[in-house]
């Protein structure tokens, strides 16, 4: 936007405004972002109470958590490409409009059908939101913005993620109605952010209707293989932790702990998301080609950090499992994300990074299922050991390659 030069030292007053505006909208979409991943989060410390409820066992709750996955994955899968093509905010206003009825399920929720249903939902929500939101907090930001934007799209999705059960657990805890009213706010939240959205600019000048939108095949090139293996690798083991964490610590800070403050749940799940945010931001510091073994190392403490605290029954192990591996987990998948875009040929990054999150959602999903298949014949305690020694196993063979096969500095 053209300005004025001001009489000293030539500053250029409007496009101060402009950046200013460039800024404030920026931060605006960012906050929409936040909102609709803390959805996605939300039921989290709320699982116990749903058991009690319904009386459904751990394995149904592993399953009903593992639906948002296929959700995600399908959205990505089938429609990943579509605010391309008819625009973000369309695209943005569509995924509130799922994060609303995925509310409503839940608020409504009079047996099990109702929790598939909302948790499904959920998951086309965040499969719009996740590269929708991303690019369009990056479009809205001034020249020049576009590190500080990246700080703001990452710190707005996993901030999201964490002040989801956050937010479910103090109001369960402090307040009335804790089925209800966190859906409540919620709903009143996302009712703001559809305003908020509707006020900003569309970024997509050029636009296509939505029968251009082809579903997108995962592709995978045959140069970027020998990268693409441990960073998946490190993304499933990371995302799986992450599954682990969100599904089923409440119920072993229940069982096994005592620990039957919701608040408490839903903090020690929300320090794993935070800690992310801080993995992902050190990247800058680190450097790609280090982060990804560091993060593998961070993500392996985590787990050991994990199976000291099913052993022994301690909440300093589950806290520190949660910070180091979350810490782990944001190191290694945006590293991960960074040498599979760098390996990859422009024209197939896309379809490349798409694989890369499918791989990364099948981690929420399916190690989750087996840990809930386990609780039954060998208890939770037993379950989680098994997941924690197959997911060690996973990540110290993507650690010994990338030692041996560094993932060159550049990317």
């Amino acid at each position: 936007m053209p300005g004025r030069a001001g009489a000293a030292g030539g500053v250029t007053v409007g496009g101060m405004d402009g950046d200013r505006r460039g800024w404030r909208e920026c931060l605006l979409s960012g906050a929409v972002f936040a909102v609709c991943m803390a959805g996605t989060t939300l039921p989290t410390p709320l699982y116990p109470l749903y058991q009690e409820k319904f009386g459904f066992s751990e394995l149904t709750v592993t399953i009903v958590y593992a639906v948002y996955a296929f959700g995600v994955i399908g959205v990505l899968l089938l429609v990943g490409n579509a605010s391309d093509a008819v625009g973000r905010r369309a695209v943005l206003l569509c995924g509130l409009g799922f994060a609303a009825a995925s509310a409503l399920c839940f608020l409504g929720a009079t047996g099990l059908g109702w929790l598939y249903a909302g948790r499904l939902l959920s998951g086309l929500s965040a499969g719009l939101f996740t590269g929708a939101a991303t690019a369009y907090v990056m479009e809205l930001a001034p020249p020049g913005g576009v590190s500080r934007a990246t700080f703001v799209a990452t710190a707005a999705n996993m901030g999201g993620l964490g002040c989801g059960p956050l937010l479910a657990g103090v109001l369960a805890q402090y307040a009335d109605w804790p089925l209800y009213l966190p859906f409540v706010v919620h709903l009143a939240l996302v009712a703001g952010s559809a305003a908020v959205l509707l006020r900003l600019p569309e970024t997509v000048r050029e636009r296509s209707p939505l029968s251009t939108v082809r579903p997108q095949r995962p592709g995978l090139p045959a140069q970027v293989r020998a990268v693409f293996g441990p960073a998946a690798i490190a993304s499933f083991v990371g995302f799986a932790l992450f599954g682990v964490f969100t599904s089923v610590s409440p119920a072993f800070l229940a069982e096994s702990l005592d620990v039957a403050d919701h608040a408490v749940s839903g903090l020690v799940v929300a320090l794993a998301f935070f800690a992310s945010t801080a993995g992902q931001l050190a990247v800058g510091r680190v450097g790609v080609g280090r982060s990804l073994p560091l993060g593998c190392a961070g993500l392996l403490a985590g787990l050991a950090l994990l199976a000291g605290a099913l052993r022994w029954d301690l909440m300093a192990l589950v806290v520190a499992s949660a910070l180091v591996g979350g810490g782990g987990q944001g190191l290694a998948f945006r590293g991960a994300l960074a040498a599979v875009a760098e390996a990859s040929p422009a024209d197939r990054r896309a379809a490349v990074i798409s694989t890369l999150f499918v791989v990364a959602y099948a981690g929420i999903s399916v190690p989750v299922i087996g840990v809930g298949v386990l609780t039954g014949p060998i208890g939770l305690e037993g379950a989680g050991l098994v997941f924690i020694a197959c997911m060690a196993v996973l990540v110290s063979t993507a650690a010994v390659y990338l030692v041996r096969r560094p993932v060159p500095a550049r990317a």
